[in-house]
C-alpha cells in the first residue's frame, strides 16, 4: 500500500530558494547546457527533483511571483507549478513571456500554467503573431499544449489555429518552426475531423518552398497519416 502523499506546506521564497540551491548539481548544468537551455541564471537542478519539492508546496500566487522575481531559472519553473491559474492575468502572462529565454522555460510554463488559464486560446492567437522568438514559440506551444490538455474545448476551437500553422510555416527559426510542426501534430491527433484537416494543412504547407515549411509539413504527415494514429482515432470514435 503507497503512503499517502504529505500535505502541501506554506513556504517562503527564501525556504524554495535554498532547497533548490542544496539541489544544484554541476553535472546537471552541463546537461541543461547540452540541451540548449541557457545557464546564465540556472542552479543545476534536474526536472523531477523541481516538481518533486512542488508537490510538497502550497498552491500560492504570491509565493509564484516572488520566485518569477528571482530570476533563478528552476524557481520560474517551480513558480508555474504553484501558482493558481485562476488568478493569473493576460498582464502576467504577458510579463512573464518576455523573459523567457530558452525552449525549456517556455514550453514547462505554457504547460504546467498558462494553458490552465482562461485566456489560453486567445492569447495562443495573438503570441503567434509575434516577431520574438521565444513569444511566437510560446504561442504555437499553447496550441499542442490545448490540443492535450483542452479537454472541454470542440474541434472547432482549432480551426483558427491550424490557420496560424500554415501562415508561419516558413518560419526557419528552430525554437518556432519545432512548435509549429508539434502544434500541427498535436492538433491532428485530437480527432478524426481534427486529423483530416491536419493533414489537409499539411499538404497546403508542403506546397510552399520554404525548407522550414518542406520539413514541418513531411514531418508531420509522416506521423499523422501512419497506421498507429489512425487506429488510435477510430478507437477513441468508437468508443
Amino acid at each position: 500500500m503507497k503512503p499517502a502523499p504529505s500535505a502541501r506546506q506554506k513556504v517562503t521564497a527564501e525556504q524554495v530558494l535554498a532547497q533548490l540551491h542544496a539541489a544544484a548539481d554541476t553535472a546537471a548544468l552541463d546537461s541543461m547546457r547540452h540541451f540548449g537551455i541557457v545557464t546564465d541564471h540556472a542552479l543545476g537542478v534536474r526536472l523531477p527533483t523541481i516538481r518533486e519539492q512542488a508537490r510538497h508546496i502550497a498552491f500560492d500566487h504570491a509565493l509564484a511571483q516572488e520566485l518569477w522575481d528571482s530570476g533563478v531559472y528552476e524557481a520560474r519553473l517551480l513558480a508555474s507549478m504553484i501558482d493558481r491559474p485562476e488568478l493569473v492575468t493576460p498582464d502576467q502572462m504577458e510579463w512573464w513571456v518576455t523573459d523567457f529565454d530558452s525552449w525549456a522555460l517556455c514550453d514547462g510554463v505554457c504547460n504546467d500554467l498558462f494553458a490552465k488559464t482562461g485566456y489560453a486560446s486567445a492569447t495562443a492567437l495573438a503570441w503567434s503573431h509575434r516577431s520574438e522568438e521565444f513569444v511566437r514559440r510560446a504561442g504555437f506551444v499553447l496550441m499542442a499544449t490545448l490540443a492535450v490538455q483542452g479537454r472541454s474545448l470542440g474541434d472547432a476551437a482549432f480551426l483558427p489555429f491550424l490557420s496560424r500553422i500554415e501562415e508561419e510555416a516558413g518560419d526557419d527559426r528552430e525554437y518556432v518552426r519545432k512548435a509549429v510542426n508539434w502544434a500541427l501534430r498535436q492538433i491532428g491527433k485530437r480527432s478524426v475531423p481534427l486529423n483530416k484537416a491536419a493533414i489537409a494543412c499539411a499538404r497546403r504547407i508542403l506546397s510552399q518552398t520554404t525548407k522550414s515549411a518542406h520539413w514541418i509539413a513531411t514531418d508531420a504527415l509522416r506521423e499523422l497519416a501512419s497506421a498507429p494514429v489512425m487506429a488510435r482515432l477510430k478507437k477513441r470514435e468508437e468508443g
